[in-house]
């Protein structure tokens, strides 16, 4: 059984990663982490040299690699299963109005992420419609482009 902590979750990236370059069978999940490191080759440094205690400070400027990686992760999962209901649409309908997936995502992201953070702040389960509101405000932003 995997521990969610956050050294056991890093160490599981950095794990993936090294099977992935040694050309090993990837697990499901494994596969999905190394495909999303693949698209963030601005961390492939930090993955090699597997810093597992390092603090990443926003306060610093520092974005943390692994919430972010995370954060894609997360959203992927939304979109295969359409939770929030509507998900797929909104992914869907953006998608062709995109330069990438890869920057939709990071779009979507931050939705997720503030949902995220106001579940946090305020001690309560993730408010789904705030979250989908979110992600609804990206298609009437990208329909005034």
């Amino acid at each position: 059984m995997f521990e969610y902590t956050r050294d056991n979750t890093r160490q599981f990236f950095f794990d993936s990663w090294h099977k992935y370059q040694e050309k090993k069978p990837l697990q499901p999940l494994e596969q999905q982490v190394c495909d999303i490191i693949s698209i963030h080759p601005e961390y492939h440094p930090m993955l090699a040299k597997q810093q597992i205690e390092k603090d990443y400070l926003p306060e610093a400027g520092e974005t943390n690699p692994f919430l972010h990686m995370g954060l894609h992760l997360g959203l992927r999962e939304h979109i295969a299963t359409n939770r929030p209901n509507g998900i797929q649409t909104i992914y869907q309908t953006l998608a062709p109005k995109m330069a990438s997936l890869h920057d939709l995502e990071h779009q979507m992201i931050e939705c997720l992420a503030e949902a995220l953070w106001q579940s946090q702040q305020y001690g309560t389960p993730l408010n789904e419609q705030a979250y989908l509101n979110c992600l609804q405000q990206l298609q009437y932003t990208s329909s005034m482009k």
